[in-house]
């Protein structure tokens, strides 16, 4: 069982969406420390001020973008001499592209998708495992998504990326469960979670759109009781034992049928609304 009360406990992409609430649930579960990297200063100084509004005075928010391998390095040396260990980290931080087909990428399109969503949680994860592997405890969960489990129309890019992002996953934790301690990492693969990220998709047969709470509740329970994988909503389960059993062209053929394929059809996404920071700057609270 991993305990969060007492915990420190880190949130990348954590100014809004279920990072903010997966933050806020850690903070009710009585966490030693919260510490919040968003690349959305606003965002970011919002959420902070309404958690000391709260009465929550041990959360740390830091402008970081996950996409520089030395941003994640030099705001990581920060929050380990600021705050100490973490025991718990949670790799929430993703963007998609919201194009078309494949070759309506550009380069800046695929390779900002990639360091985000596949390279950011591998090097977050390289920043604090040695210490979690000194101090012999630690929890990692790692927010994928159905799309690293199942192929679909108009989001090649973001498919490509959360697949290498399970795959990793899965792999870091077979490695850690070799060591001496007590290590874990859970995998979620949500559907659509119903934040604004996602904003226009149509939800597929057997697979509505996930509220946000609902997936907080989920994920921390998960947490708790070291689950390897969460699968949202418990649909999603069907996707792996499908793709083993039938064909590939029925397997097709089925996600046709159930509006897969036609989900990314009137997508919209956020508002490109993102601010630059300077790289690694601490948010005043």
């Amino acid at each position: 069982m991993t305990r969060i009360k007492g915990a420190n406990v880190l949130v990348t992409g954590g100014a809004n969406g279920i990072g903010k609430l997966m933050g806020e649930r850690c903070l009710l579960e009585g966490a030693a420390n919260v510490v919040l990297w968003d690349i959305n200063e606003e965002n970011l100084q919002k959420t902070t001020q309404e958690f000391n509004k709260k009465g929550y005075r041990n959360v740390h928010p830091y402008i970081v973008d996950v996409a520089s391998p030395d941003d994640i390095e030099k705001t990581g040396t920060e929050v380990l001499l600021d705050v100490g260990n973490i025991d718990i980290l949670f790799n929430n931080a993703g963007i998609v592209a919201g194009k078309k087909r494949f070759w309506e990428h550009n380069r800046k399109d695929i390779e900002k998708t990639m360091s985000i969503n596949a390279n950011g949680v591998m090097h977050v994860a390289r920043v604090f495992l040695p210490d979690m592997l000194k101090q012999g405890h630690g929890h990692i969960i790692n927010i994928a998504s159905v799309a690293g489990i199942i192929n679909n129309i108009n989001m090649s890019v973001y498919v490509a990326s959360k697949w290498a992002c399970l795959g990793w996953s899965e792999s870091l934790r077979l490695e850690l469960e070799e060591e001496m301690g007590d290590f874990h990492v859970t995998s979620v693969t949500p559907s659509y979670i119903d934040t604004g990220m996602f904003k226009g998709v149509k939800a597929p047969l057997l697979f509505p759109l996930v509220q946000p709470e609902e997936a907080v509740d989920k994920i921390i329970d998960a947490v708790k009781k070291n689950k390897i994988f969460v699968r949202l909503p418990d649909t999603v389960g069907l996707v792996p034992i499908l793709k083993g059993v039938l064909p590939a062209r029925t397997f097709d053929f089925v996600a046709k049928v159930l509006g897969v394929t036609k989900s990314m059809d009137s997508f919209q996404g956020r508002p490109k609304d993102e601010m630059i920071p300077e790289k690694g700057k601490k948010v005043s609270k």
